[in-house]
């Protein structure tokens, strides 16, 4: 093996980073950067990870009987910068190294991680996970194959591409955007965030899987004051793109967004409280699907009988008119992937189709469960977490009619545009989300911005009740966002149309 220590690669590459932030110049061209996912072997070239080691650690991780078992390798490098009250007040980097080593027996998982990545400690490691099995060694296929995908983003992302020199002046120009905007504008964040994730799998299979992962995004968060009053908002865009993604009309354009949303506070009203027709508006709020809807359609959930939908699949739960997708694919978006952290290709995964129930999202385990393929959605946060079902990017395709005519159906009600700090109850998919923005729905049209108000509901319910369908499919586009589950965060990213939801309740004034 190679011989360095993880300490001293740390150091290296945090000395790397720091330099960047510091003195970019100083660096030359490709001095460090990840290789492409062309460019296989970074392991092996960086640790010396070749795959007979490899396969002397999965077969300790099979030594007491396991079904199967994986390795997990990742090294990630986050870039920080922060601007606060006109100045870069902090720029920082983060280092994760090390690999996760899984066993599975029927539905049960042993894991084991190690930083060092050394033969010893992965060793180590892998006795950890054999524990969860108790009979005959199982034997591993012996070789690998490497695994050829689809690109759904970048790969030539190198860490030194974007000096700091490049990144300086978008923090800078939101600031200065958001201040010439509006005079009611008191103070502004911005952060710049810039990841690159390097990952390997090997599995006793016999799959050998390497890529790298870009993640960035651009905020701009505000405050806004007026007759004694404050009000603040933000937006942020980024997802899985080069770094020539952050032009000027997308800081122009993050800007604008965060200060309309804030200073719109100022003539917001509430609502009347009660149950009436909700309008989502398109694109963010298509978190609303994420949360209410889509965990329950995690094949985990169904497994252990948790979610609603357990007994559900070829049954109807929408309206024809209804379709959604879970899809890995798309170009750039948060949530794509070229491969699941198991090594199984990304896909489009259609769940519910004209309104029927059609599939779960699936990693190894329920899929061996159910006796269907892999979907490609298991994920896991990082070396240190074991894979469970996720979302990649969640949404409901589009329908036949014209947004203006969806408000138009709802006749009185609410229009919501973004929503935050969201409950959600997996196993009956009861929700409460708080409106940030949205406005009143008065005699079909759109009127007085609306505030400090709760939406409330159950999810199957809210998919069954949603009788119009826009035709304006938008994704959110942000960069920042992730889903939380069992103790883990995966960026991830949602859509749908404007909607009608003939009934939710609205927790406004009495």
């Amino acid at each position: 093996m190679k011989k360095i220590t993880r300490r001293s690669f740390l150091e290296t590459t945090a000395k790397a980073a720091a330099v960047t932030i510091a003195a970019p110049a100083v660096l030359p061209e490709g001095w460090y950067s990840f290789a492409g996912a062309d460019e296989f072997g970074y392991f092996e070239n960086e640790f010396g990870i070749s795959d007979s080691l490899c396969q002397e650690v999965l077969a300790k991780a099979l030594t007491k009987g396991g079904d199967y078992a994986d390795l997990y390798f990742e090294h990630t490098i986050s870039n920080y910068i922060m601007l606060e009250d006109g100045k870069v007040n902090r720029a920082y980097s983060d280092v994760a190294l090390g690999v996760g080593i899984r066993t599975v027996k029927d539905d049960q998982v042993g894991y084991g991680f190690t930083q060092e990545l050394t033969k010893e400690s992965m060793l180590n490691a892998a006795g950890t996970a054999a524990t969860i099995a108790n009979a005959q060694a199982t034997k591993t296929t012996g070789k690998f194959t490497l695994l050829k995908t689809k690109h759904y983003y970048p790969t030539d992302y190198k860490l030194v591409s974007a000096p700091l020199e490049s990144k300086l002046p978008l923090v800078q120009s939101i600031n200065d955007k958001c201040f010439s905007l509006s005079p009611l504008i008191t103070k502004v964040n911005s952060t710049f965030h810039d990841q690159q994730k390097r990952i390997l799998i090997l599995t006793s299979d016999g799959v050998k899987a390497e890529d790298l992962q870009p993640r960035n995004y651009l905020t701009a968060f505000v405050v806004a004051e007026k007759d004694g009053k404050r009000e603040q908002a933000g937006w942020n865009f980024g997802g899985r793109r080069g770094f020539s993604a952050y032009t000027q009309a997308v800081v122009d354009r993050i800007s604008k967004r965060a200060v309309n949303s804030a200073v719109v506070l100022f003539d917001a009203v509430q609502p009347p409280a009660g149950e009436m027709p909700v309008v989502l508006g398109p694109g963010l709020t298509g978190v609303l699907l994420h949360e209410a809807i889509g965990h329950g359609m995690e094949a985990d959930f169904n497994r252990k009988k948790i979610s609603t939908y357990a007994t559900m699949i070829g049954k109807k739960v929408a309206e024809s008119f209804v379709t959604i997708v879970d899809d890995g694919t798309i170009p750039n978006l948060t949530g794509s992937i070229n491969f699941d952290d198991e090594g199984t290709p990304s896909q489009k995964t259609v769940l519910v189709e004209k309104g029927i129930m059609k599939s779960y999202l699936h990693d190894k385990i329920s899929a061996k469960f159910y006796k269907v393929k892999p979907t490609g959605n298991g994920r896991r946060e990082s070396y240190q977490h074991y894979v469970v079902p996720r979302m990649r990017n969640t949404y409901m395709e589009a329908g036949p009619a014209a947004a203006e005519d969806v408000i138009k159906a709802a006749k009185n009600g609410i229009y919501v545009e973004d929503v935050a700090n969201g409950q959600v109850n997996i196993g009956e998919g009861d929700f409460a989300f708080y409106v940030s923005q949205g406005r009143l729905i008065e005699n079909g049209k759109l009127t007085a911005p609306i505030k400090d108000i709760n939406i409330m509901g159950n999810g199957p319910k809210m998919l069954a009740d949603i009788s119009i369908m826009g035709k304006n499919l938008e994704f959110y586009n942000g960069g920042g966002g992730a889903c939380g589950k069992a103790g883990q965060s995966v960026p991830c990213s949602f859509g749908q149309p404007t909607c009608l939801v003939k009934s939710l309740v609205v927790g406004g004034r009495r």
